[in-house]
């Protein structure tokens, strides 16, 4: 980037802007030496020293005032990286002042441009990411429903008549083999259904995210000694992207809840305000601290909640310490996602 990019207006600020630092002192000395030299030629000679003394300190000052002024924008260039370090990408150093240092300038607007090179290959990442999610959202619903549809069917249909044939035949060891084979088509219906539904709950589809979530305590609670409560306040067409996330998200909390934290009550919430849609996953179980090591049997959960998350440019943030529970809070924003 060149130094004539450095400032794009015209006139006095662009000029002393592209003048070097070492120029600034230069002219800036030049001018105030021509003054005290002026000024001592029209002094009385009793008066010399004394104008000599407040010249100096001037130019002293004065230079002192115009490296301070000129060096100022390194804070500006620090507090920037600072900010971006912590996580806010949108901010930018911008347009500096006008005596500002030609080379500080090149760095402020450096950083201006690798900022935003990095703003535009992180919304190129997130949309493939999101393309790869929604692809997996779809086989995944394309499997579930093969499931349900095709291999669920036929194992109905083979219960149905293993029932009727165990009910029709008469020698007692053809009823003992039918009533084997029925209990072994029952339990492999069992297992593809819940299979089903792990891998894509159709519910989420025909009936909604309120409905997929209550289903989704019901079934995570059914053989667990803990008191599950759920309350959804869901906004209409809700985009189903969106609903994804949340119902990915919950059912990750729960898990982890009802396998590591030992809980006695676990309460999830949904509701919609100012724009943002937001999900609340709270337990009173064991909690964790996050900084331990042992904390890795949480991370990759954790992990996978905050890129589903962010991939619908939302917020996830765990509140958890050791004996206080856990907390999961997504928001979401009610946007244009598709």
């Amino acid at each position: 980037m060149g130094a004539d990019t450095t400032g794009t207006d015209r006139g006095l600020p662009a000029r002393l802007r592209r003048t070097p630092l070492l120029g600034k002192i230069v002219v800036l000395d030049l001018v105030l030496n021509v003054g005290a030299y002026v000024l001592l030629q029209l002094t009385p000679p009793a008066q010399v020293q004394a104008v000599t003394l407040v010249s100096l300190v001037v130019v002293m000052v004065l230079n002192t005032g115009l490296v301070a002024w000129a060096l100022q924008p390194l804070q500006l260039v620090e507090e920037v990286a600072r900010r971006v370090s912590q996580g806010q990408r949108d901010v930018r150093v911008g347009v500096m002042p006008a005596l500002t240092d030609r080379h500080l300038a090149r760095i402020g607007h450096t950083l201006d441009a690798l900022l935003d090179r990095l703003d535009a290959e992180r919304r190129q990442v997130r949309a493939l990411a999101a393309q790869v999610v929604k692809a997996g959202d779809s086989e995944r619903a394309h499997i579930a429903r093969e499931l349900h549809d095709g291999t669920a069917q036929s194992l109905t249909a083979l219960e149905m008549l293993l029932t009727s044939a165990q009910a029709e035949s008469s020698p007692e060891v053809l009823r003992e083999r039918l009533a084997t084979m029925r209990a072994i088509a029952t339990e492999a219906l069992v297992e593809v259904r819940t299979l089903s539904h792990t891998v894509h709950p159709r519910v989420l589809d025909d009936l909604g995210l309120a409905a997929a979530l209550e289903r989704l305590a019901r079934r995570s609670g059914a053989d667990a000694d803990v008191e599950l409560e759920v309350a959804c306040e869901v906004p209409p067409e809700l985009p189903p992207a969106l609903a994804s996330v949340l119902y990915r998200v919950s059912q990750e909390a729960l898990q982890n809840a009802l396998r590591h934290a030992g809980a006695r009550r676990i309460t999830l919430e949904v509701h919609h305000a100012d724009g943002w849609i937001h999900l609340r996953v709270s337990d009173d179980g064991r909690g964790f601290d996050r900084a331990r090591p042992d904390a890795s049997r949480h991370g990759m959960g954790l992990f996978l909640m905050e890129e589903r998350v962010g991939l619908v440019d939302g917020h996830l943030s765990v509140d958890t310490s050791p004996g206080r529970g856990t907390h999961v809070l997504a928001r979401l924003p009610l946007g244009d996602t598709p």
